[in-house]
């Protein structure tokens, strides 16, 4: 078998198992929320009586032992039956794809925005090494790594409302229905996620072009007559890439999951709102379904980092 073949195998098997113990762990620690679903479910009403409770929880098969709801759940899961909200008997996968599309939409503008801020500062950092520039960057890098976003979120929207207090800063309109209201409404929620992110970003990306600059392939190339633009943005950053493109991979995961508290901030429908929602509801189908959708996309962002390695970097084929 092929090196790079055997490696995406591997790798395949290892994201079954770490998929396999997350559901476990999801499943256990959703029972240990404190409340019983059922109780609340049917609220305050004075005509509970235990009858009521054991006929809604035999009705959403919590009478069961644990072992066979979790089987059950991962059965369905496997047949591509993602179970109903206890609330609202919507399916489940319909209330998180709508707020997945927002969810999406926030980390992936939030992601292309550090990257593309990032890469060229980080590589400008390094290139001027020691100069003012160079301090500037570091300074400004470590403060944007201390800010939370929450925080500055808030601190965005304040500016915004005594600059500029006619500006749309909450709710959410689809991109297709009107792009530039869209893109009105999310512009504060990226920037107050995207900045932390940059700020680890440059970090990374300087790091590792500093070591780059100082390998002896670069002064060969320079030696050689290689223009000095060719030189940095080729052959130095070509082999910074494989640590960037780590840090950029797990960032990813924490974008998705990072952004529940930007979320909430910004009023958004997105993944952490229902998430949040779901636990005061104890809404056990579609609480359990997203932290495991969450998870497995974390994952498969990591085994797509693992596999971009071997294009960047041939030697980890071999």
């Amino acid at each position: 078998m092929p090196a790079g073949l055997r490696l995406i195998t591997q790798r395949l098997i290892d994201l079954l198992f770490i998929l396999f113990g997350v559901s476990i762990l999801t499943f256990l620690m959703i029972r240990l929320i404190p409340g019983d679903a059922v109780q609340i479910m049917l609220g305050a009403n004075a005509e509970i009586t235990p009858e009521r409770v054991e006929a809604l929880r035999a009705q959403v098969g919590l009478d069961r032992p644990l072992v066979e709801q979790y089987f059950v759940w991962i059965g369905d899961l496997l047949t591509g039956q993602f179970g109903t909200s206890l609330w609202t008997g919507r399916p489940v996968i319909e209330e998180i794809g709508a707020a997945a599309v927002v969810t999406l939409e926030l980390s992936l503008l939030a992601l292309a925005l550090a990257i593309v801020v990032a890469v060229p500062l980080g590589c400008l950092a390094a290139y001027a090494r020691a100069s003012w520039l160079d301090v500037v960057v570091r300074v400004v890098t470590v403060a944007g790594i201390t800010i939370p976003s929450f925080w500055l979120g808030i601190v965005l929207l304040l500016i915004v409302f005594a600059v500029a207090p006619g500006m749309q800063t909450f709710g959410y309109v689809p991109f297709v229905e009107d792009p530039l209201g869209n893109l009105q409404i999310m512009a504060l929620p990226v920037l107050s996620v995207a900045l932390p992110i940059v700020a680890n970003l440059v970090r990374m990306v300087r790091t590792a072009m500093l070591d780059s600059l100082g390998q002896d392939y670069v002064r060969t190339a320079r030696a050689k007559g290689v223009g000095e633009s060719r030189v940095v943005l080729v052959h130095a950053l070509r082999a910074a890439l494989v640590p960037v493109v780590t840090s950029i991979g797990i960032l990813t995961g924490y974008l998705l999951a990072g952004s529940i508290v930007v979320e909430k901030v910004f009023t958004l429908p997105g993944l952490g709102r229902l998430v949040v929602g779901a636990i005061e509801e104890r809404n056990y189908p579609l609480l359990q379904t997203s932290i495991l959708l969450v998870t497995a996309t974390f994952v498969l962002i990591n085994f797509l980092v693992d596999i971009l390695y071997t294009v960047i970097d041939p030697r980890i084929r071999r």
